[in-house]
């Protein structure tokens, strides 16, 4: 938020984002671009949508006060309209109320739910809107989630509400520290290994992925990690059909960060690159290890090893971070 405080009160220039799925997005934008022309027109806010690989999307409004309420309207109107249409091909009897996903700084959160959550039940109870902040930030960000449901209107009054709590947080006492903004992560093509290449899964089509392919026979060359001792049997088939399985690793607690990375950002990678489901325990009372289980092909579990190899030799030979 880029609130411009004036004696009037709530005439401010304001930045506010929504989290959409993307049908949502589809239908703010409309057929080549119409409605979400149209939005920007009649309500004088400037409307931005984040880049379109994501299964999530970020719209940005911004402009006045009075510019972005309305642009919030026309969002309101239009996914009623989009259930009223989907209601008419349903055997549904109760409408479902509109849903908006506001993403706020962690920071504005605590006065928007009040003491003891006296804030958040009053902004409830005079807007007749269903209001719920998330207790976790959303992913690398220090933003979180405010679900917002109910009828249009009551939504809009309940914007209104929140937007001037946020202004009254950024005018009294701004925020220490820099706020990260939650990007939405692509979604991450499915892999699967074929007589030595590595291939991506677009839409009904294998392709060849070069760079997963290289990583893939760095693997195959290495002995994987398996500092619990078991020995690792040869790979079976290294094509897309072989059946899941389960390997289980044991990492020393001293070791887990450079794994995990920040704010999980390395397991990430090493998931989206091996293909590996990757679950890393909790640690254990007393236990000097955390458990790491990878489950997928053996051709996924074989990478996902490697990778979690390579980590850890450039971790304890001091090479810093990869």
């Amino acid at each position: 938020m880029d609130p411009k405080m004036t004696e009037g009160g709530l005439n401010v220039t304001l930045t506010i984002r929504l989290l959409m799925h993307g049908k949502e997005v589809g239908s703010i934008i409309g057929k080549k671009g119409e409605t979400v022309k149209k939005m920007r027109e009649e309500s004088g806010a400037r409307i931005n949508i984040s880049e379109g690989n994501c299964p999530e999307r970020i719209v940005t409004i911004t402009g006045p006060t009075d510019a972005i309420f309305k642009a919030f309207a026309m969002i309101a109107f239009k996914f009623e309209e989009d259930i009223d249409n989907s209601m008419s091909n349903s055997t549904a009897t109760s409408k479902p109320p509109v849903t908006l996903r506001l993403v706020v700084p962690a920071s504005q959160c605590g006065s928007l739910i009040g003491k003891g959550g006296s804030k958040i039940k009053e902004i409830r109870e005079s807007t007749g809107a269903q209001v719920q902040v998330a207790g976790d930030m959303l992913p690398n960000s220090t933003e979180r989630a405010v679900t917002i449901s109910g009828m249009p209107d009551a939504i809009i009054q309940c914007v209104k509400q929140i937007c001037v709590v946020m202004l009254e947080v950024e005018y009294k006492s701004p925020p220490k520290g820099a706020t990260i903004p939650y990007r939405p992560k692509p979604a991450s093509a499915p892999v699967i290994f074929a007589g030595g290449q590595a291939y991506t899964i677009q839409g009904q089509y294998a392709i060849p992925h070069p760079d997963l392919t290289k990583l893939h026979q760095l693997a195959m060359q290495h002995t994987p990690f398996t500092p619990l001792g078991q020995t690792t049997p040869g790979f079976p088939g290294l094509d897309a059909n072989s059946p899941a399985s389960t390997h289980e690793l044991a990492i020393p607690n001293d070791l887990i960060g450079c794994i995990i990375g920040r704010q999980g950002s390395k397991i990430n990678e090493i998931r989206q690159m091996s293909g590996a489901q990757i679950k890393i325990a909790n640690a254990a009372e007393g236990s000097t290890e955390r458990q790491i289980t990878i489950t997928g092909s053996p051709a996924n579990i074989s990478l996902a090893q490697y990778l979690i190899n390579a980590r850890l030799t450039s971790e304890v030979s001091g090479m810093g971070p990869l």
